[in-house]
């Protein structure tokens, strides 16, 4: 009897379809605002790193011809150690 005056179901596929893609949009928004805040958190970190821990690049002279070496002296017979 429904079928008589027209009391069907209204045809909501549209409205479903654009709450599909809202959902995900929304789902690919907050992928990507995770993977920033990530790729931040991550900078943040190997920058911190570095400061801390920053390696012996730092220490070396750049006046020397080669600073990994250190001072050296022309004498052999010159002791650090203080034995004469």
């Amino acid at each position: 009897m429904g079928g008589m005056f027209g009391g069907g179901k209204p045809d909501t596929s549209a409205a479903e379809e654009s709450l599909r893609l809202q959902r995900e949009q929304a789902k690919e928004a907050r992928e990507k605002a995770e993977q920033e805040r990530r790729d931040y958190a991550e900078e943040m970190a190997a920058g911190k790193r570095a400061r801390r821990v920053g390696g012996k690049r730092g220490l070396l002279s750049e006046g020397r011809f080669s600073p990994e070496l250190g001072i050296q002296d022309d004498e052999e017979d010159n002791n650090t150690l203080g034995s004469v």
